[in-house]
């Protein structure tokens, strides 16, 4: 009689149990490496754990070869953080991470243009996904539920531990070796694990782990209900072809002539009324005018959506074209605005921030001119912008802002320049250790008479010498931008100094 037995197919939260210890171990590695210490190597080392986590517990199986190109990639991608933890270089970090659990899963879209608005959902899921598994399966009753199953290994391990415990016993008894060692565990070392923080660290990071390694998307449920007959977009008085026609002409009117302003008065170097300066003018209108940009790349991408009327009309379009050129010269007028207002206030983080936002902006808004000579889609201006952004942050984490900052504002000062303004001692005092080569700089070029200042800057940069030597030494908090400094500091000609 031939045999009709099938083999047995773990069921879905059998094969889920098997990330239990995955998802424990992580947690364990993660409080030995992160809890307590400074950021560093240890976020890094983090990053590569979780990933290699993610492909050694993905639900179909992952060649060596794609393994490795994945686990290169997180490697790439948080290696910022080995320069020097910034939360630019961990969110990078963490968007690679979250495609590497969809890509374990097969999640990613076929074309990446659709990735972001897949990522974007991920995220919004991923904080809740361990208690929404626990809620679902710990309340089922069924033969299959996470319930059943614990229970059994709890069931399964209750006779070995209760027996190894006897036997651990008898053991001291009659050894005093076993008594001694028993007798030096340290309880109250034992008892610092129920620190109230390190049990929240813990269920975080358990929670992001698991989203990694059970990533989840809903299916979106498009619903379409009838409120009479549907209204064509193109027929709306505040889109319809007229509409958006007067609009175009009167925005490119105002927008030449604030260009035409700025023409005069920035890139001509025209005299401002008196009572104003170049300063005041360039200060006041930084940031309006990327507002301005941010609007008015919303209203290009409404009146050229598909199939309205701007997207047939040649004149629209020809009008869309004149007017993005405009927003990208206002882009290109603002970025001077604020060279004129940093050489006039000194550079800073918000500057310097603001100066890549402005860019941003720009590249933006070519993107956007772009897609409609391309006739591409929004999504795929969205992951254009998106992948830009990416690789901004990426390469902003390598960066050591405050030491250029610092560098600028000495070099740039009235004591080394001998004309511009007189050096902020107390901002680059706020710019950390990065700023004391600056120092040094500033320094050596004051005049020896110069007693008052040349103590401050002395106070400050001892001052700063002595917090950082102050840093943790553990070495799951280095990185590669302290190590520099310390061996700035270590070197005979700074000594000498």
């Amino acid at each position: 009689m031939q045999s009709t037995n099938k083999p047995m197919t773990p069921k879905p939260w059998t094969r889920g149990l098997n990330r239990i210890p995955l998802l424990l171990a992580v947690v364990a590695i993660s409080d030995f490496l992160v809890f307590g210490r400074a950021p560093g190597l240890n976020l890094f080392l983090f990053a590569i754990l979780v990933t290699a986590t993610i492909l050694l517990s993905a639900r179909r199986r992952i060649q060596p070869l794609t393994a490795a190109v994945w686990l290169g990639l997180s490697a790439l991608a948080s290696g910022p953080l080995i320069e020097a933890p910034s939360l630019m270089g961990i969110a990078v970090s963490l968007c690679m991470v979250m495609c590497v659990a969809l890509a374990g899963a097969r999640l990613i879209p076929r074309r990446l243009s659709g990735l972001p608005p897949v990522l974007f959902r991920f995220v919004l899921i991923a904080p809740l996904r361990l208690l929404q598994d626990c809620r679902r399966h710990l309340g089922s009753r069924t033969e299959g539920s996470l319930l059943v199953a614990i229970w059994r290994n709890i069931g399964i391990w209750t006779v070995p531990l209760i027996l190894a415990s006897i036997f651990l016993l008898l053991f001291a008894i009659a050894n005093p070796l076993i008594e001694d060692a028993l007798r030096s565990i340290d309880f109250a070392f034992l008892l610092q694990f129920m620190d109230l923080w390190r049990i929240g660290f813990w269920l975080a990071v358990a929670a992001f782990v698991w989203a990694m390694l059970r990533p989840r998307l809903k299916r979106r449920i498009l619903r379409r209900r009838a409120h009479g007959p549907a209204v064509d977009r193109a027929e709306i008085p505040f889109l319809s072809h007229a509409s958006l026609l007067r609009s175009l002409i009167l925005f490119n009117a105002l927008f030449a002539t604030q260009t035409l302003l700025d023409l005069v008065y920035l890139w001509g170097g025209v005299d401002l009324p008196d009572g104003m300066s170049h300063a005041e003018y360039a200060h006041r209108g930084a940031y309006p005018l990327i507002a301005t940009a941010l609007l008015a790349a919303a209203f290009v991408l409404i009146a050229m959506r598909r199939g309205g009327p701007g997207d047939n009309s040649p004149l629209i379009r020809s009008l869309v074209h004149a007017w993005i050129g405009q927003n990208i010269l206002l882009c290109l007028s603002s970025i001077l605005r604020l060279d004129l207002y940093v050489e006039a206030y000194s550079l800073t983080e918000l500057r310097v921030a603001a100066g890549i936002w402005m860019g941003l902006v720009a590249v933006g808004l070519v993107l956007i001119l772009l897609r409609i000579l391309l006739r591409q889609s929004n999504q795929w201006l969205i992951a254009a912008n998106i992948a830009v952004l990416m690789g901004v942050l990426y390469l902003s984490a390598f960066i050591d802002f405050p030491a250029f900052i610092a560098r600028f504002n000495v070099t740039h000062s009235l004591e080394l320049s001998h004309e511009g303004v007189p050096l902020d001692i107390d901002y680059l005092s706020s710019l950390g250790p990065s700023a004391i080569p600056a120092l040094d700089l500033y320094l050596s070029a004051l005049p020896y008479d110069a007693t008052e200042k040349r103590g401050t800057a002395l106070s400050i940069r001892q001052s700063l010498a002595h917090g950082f030597e102050r840093r943790s030494r553990d070495w799951r908090s280095w990185n590669f931008r302290s190590q520099r400094i310390e061996a700035y500091l270590r070197s005979p000609s700074t000594i000498a100094r």
